[in-house]
């Protein structure tokens, strides 16, 4: 909140500021405000999750901020003196590709965000279900004596099971520890 009221008491001083002076401020403005919303972009990676919002949010009030300052540049390099009227606007144009490339990065930034709350939502979906074996083991049970198999079979049969449970976590580990071992000796 102290943020958005000093870019209010900022904006205003703008306006005043603007209403004396000519295009030249209004550049030196711009790019002072480009180079602002780049270190904000360097902000939004360390930002927590409720401060996010907020910075975004802030960057993109700059941003549209920025824009009209450049449409108002545009307008006054179109009066500057034909000698200086070229560079005038090759420097508007150029305010403008570093504005857009800020907006695009934005959006990319916000993409990749909600891509990865929606790949954290799916994990916890995934790692709140129940995997029960208990009702497969017993349907299984229930076919092998349709089919007649003795007590013997279906006996041994739950023990290979009971056995490949210990051989299922024993790999896993196994696997965990030659990952971690990878990992430590190659970094």
């Amino acid at each position: 909140m102290r943020l958005i009221r000093r870019r209010r008491e900022q904006l205003k001083l703008l306006g005043d500021y603007l209403g004396l002076c000519g295009s030249g401020a209004l550049k030196e403005l711009s790019k002072r405000q480009v180079h602002e919303i780049q270190s904000h972009m360097g902000r939004l990676e360390t930002a927590d999750k409720q401060s996010l919002h907020l910075v975004e949010n802030e960057i993109q009030a700059s941003i549209d901020q920025i824009f009209s300052h450049l449409e108002r540049l545009e307008i006054l390099s179109s009066k500057e003196p034909p000698n200086k009227r070229e560079n005038a606007k090759l420097r508007v144009d150029q305010l403008k590709y570093d504005v857009q490339h800020l907006q695009t990065a934005l959006r990319n930034f916000q993409h990749r965000r909600y891509a990865r709350e929606q790949q954290e939502r799916q994990r916890e979906e995934l790692l709140s279900r129940t995997f029960t074996t208990n009702g497969t083991q017993k349907k299984i049970l229930d076919i092998a004596n349709m089919l007649g198999l003795s007590n013997t079979v279906m006996r041994l049969t739950e023990k290979r099971a009971f056995q490949d449970k210990y051989f299922m976590i024993g790999g896993m580990l196994l696997t965990c520890v030659v990952m971690f071992l990878v990992v430590q000796y190659l970094t």
